[in-house]
């Protein structure tokens, strides 16, 4: 984010991307305004009650002081119902507005750039999402509350101090300004402190998930205790710097307090001696006195809770630069809708390079017509994966033109273009549900006959049998619960059942045992028939059988043309396959 935003306005850029806010703080700053100005009743009855009733020569007038006592007792009870509503009213805003704005900022996450997701640890984007929210939620809920009642509380008991005695007030009001001048100083101090700990909790949290999920992998290498450490560390630098800020936010909270105190002895000093001089009433210096309370009481509010709105203007720093990154792959203005059935695709002149790299596409051209099975094969960092996530927008060129089914890729609705392209990653994801849900991926409204039926069409109906629960069986944190032969079939069959008419597929068998190899390929060759498929084949059997190759080389496409024609030629191709026969490489 080009900008920092200052606590002002991040609170501002809150309430815009959440209108839910701005419209019910509307109603809950009313509300909580005119139970503060019920407050100021009391001061005002304490003021008759001493100068016409006590000090009165004629003595007291009980029934005129049960009156006045009286509403005094009845403004308390309305004010404390009302600021109660507000109250309610506010957590009830808070909640949906910022639910509405955690909504938001996840939506902006799946629409950003992959790579921006891939750069960034896990524990970052979800602590963007949750702790970060959560922080402002807490915020609004408690100490916004604060801070709309202390802001009406000093308009209202400054106001009524003009009345009484002007002179007072200005006293009252100019110790109040030098002393909010040296908190907008240590409110910026504060603020850099609190970005330094949501810093420090995403790292942490990040550690936390990367260490929770790679503990099979810690027990195999017997690397428990460095994993601890390191855990620990991250931890306790997490503590550090929450304990150093802490520690700060205390040392201004108690800044409030001797503030309060000195400019009450100041104000009883001066109120005596205008006094004196110059005949204010007894009951007006009292009722001052009340007032002046209630001018500080807010401002020890508003101390206490600046820690906690620099807290939570930090949290909402962090979700603004998620809400401010570029969204690379971006809805077209006026989308055009791809034709009825098969897909070709086109390459143009095409070329990319990550952010601060080189190029590792370059001018790439070439058609792949519909129907056809296209295998793509290289060395590892030849472009091949590159290629695949162009050719399915999960990037854009940056040179060159990308066209699928006579459309550039670009002028497509993504959603026409996700149901109608599909992708098959070499490490199929899986979400900790059922094997029918993680299927139902591929088509939200398929019914459990349907997703079983995909399963059989793909011959893979006797590996479902051996689940302990079928197809109702729960495959764990990221398919923890399978293997990944297994997490491979799924996400096959979850490609099936969306019925794509072009499938990109990134081959995932090396690492498969011979019996489920056979159950994968078959499933292959089912998905892949009468469709257009592109797979990038790590094992070059599988070019053998495809209507054609791609080879690639540093970025280029080197050579093209049928497994038995590149066999023949003296190329990349011939080389490769050797390697590969011989067991020596791997691609």
């Amino acid at each position: 984010m080009s900008e920092r935003y200052t606590t002002g306005a991040i609170i501002r850029r809150a309430l815009t991307e959440a209108p839910v806010l701005r419209l019910g703080l509307r109603l809950t700053l009313f509300l909580a305004m005119v139970g503060q100005a019920i407050t100021v009743v009391t001061p005002i009855v304490i003021q008759q009650i001493i100068d016409n009733e006590i000090l009165n020569a004629d003595g007291i007038d009980m029934s005129n002081v049960m009156v006045m006592a009286g509403l005094a007792l009845l403004a308390l009870v309305v004010g404390v119902f009302i600021g109660r509503t507000s109250l309610l009213r506010l957590v009830k805003t808070s909640s949906s507005g910022l639910n509405d704005l955690r909504t938001k900022t996840f939506d902006h996450l799946m629409n950003q750039s992959v790579l921006y997701v891939q750069a960034e640890r896990r524990g970052n984007l979800v602590s963007r999402v949750t702790s970060d929210i959560a922080t402002l939620q807490e915020f609004m809920e408690w100490g916004g509350v604060g801070l709309i009642v202390a802001s009406s509380q000093v308009v209202l008991a400054t106001g009524v101090m003009l009345i009484y005695e002007w002179r007072l007030a200005l006293i009252a009001v100019g110790g109040v300004v030098i002393y909010l001048t040296m908190m907008r100083w240590f409110q910026r101090m504060l603020s850099e402190r609190h970005d330094e700990v949501r810093r420090e909790v995403g790292v942490s949290l990040g550690v936390l998930s990367e260490s929770i999920t790679a503990i099979p992998v810690v027990r195999a290498y017997g690397t428990e205790h460095a994993t601890k450490g390191r855990l620990a560390g991250a931890l306790q630098r997490r503590f550090d710097v929450e304990y150093r800020t802490a520690r700060f936010g205390n040392f201004l909270y108690s800044s409030a307090e001797i503030f309060a105190g000195a400019l009450t002895a100041v104000l009883v000093v001066a109120g005596v001696l205008i006094g004196i001089g110059q005949g204010t009433s007894a009951g007006v210096l009292v009722a001052f006195l009340f007032l002046t309370y209630l001018l500080i009481e807010p401002l020890q509010i508003v101390v206490e809770t600046l820690d906690f709105a620099q807290s939570a203007a930090s949290g909402l720093r962090r979700v603004i630069e998620v809400l401010d990154g570029e969204i690379e792959i971006e809805e077209p203005d006026s989308p055009e809708e791809l034709g009825a059935g098969g897909l070709s695709a086109r390459f143009d002149q095409v070329g990319y390079a990550y952010p601060g790299g080189d190029e590792v596409l370059s001018d790439v051209t070439l058609d792949i017509a519909v129907g056809s099975r296209v295998a793509v094969v290289g060395e590892t960092g030849s472009g091949k994966t590159t290629f695949a996530k162009l050719l399915v927008r999960l990037l854009d060129p940056g040179s060159g033109s990308i066209h699928i089914g006579g459309i550039e890729a670009s002028r497509i609705a993504l959603t026409d273009l996700r149901s109608r392209v599909a992708f098959v990653p070499q490490d199929g994801f899986l979400f900790d549900d059922t094997v029918a849900n993680n299927v139902r991926y591929g088509r939200l409204e398929a019914e459990d006959a349907e997703v079983w039926a995909a399963f059989n069409e793909l011959g893979l109906d006797s590996w479902v049998e051996r689940l302990p629960e079928g197809l109702q069986t729960r495959v764990g944190e990221r398919g923890g619960n399978l293997s990944a032969g297994e997490r491979q079939l799924v996400a096959l069959v979850r490609a099936w059942i969306g019925s794509p008419d072009l499938l990109v597929l990134d081959e995932a068998t090396s690492a498969v045992d011979p019996a489920l190899d056979v159950a994968l390929r078959h499933a292959i060759d089912r998905l892949t028939e009468g469709r257009t498929s592109v797979t990038i084949a790590h094992r070059l059997s599988t070019a053998e059988g495809a209507d054609e190759v791609l080879v690639f080389d540093q970025g280029r496409l080197v050579q093209r043309g049928h497994h038995g024609e590149l066999i023949g030629e003296l190329g990349v191709y011939a080389d490769l396959y050797a390697d590969w026969a011989a067991g020596t490489k791997s691609v």
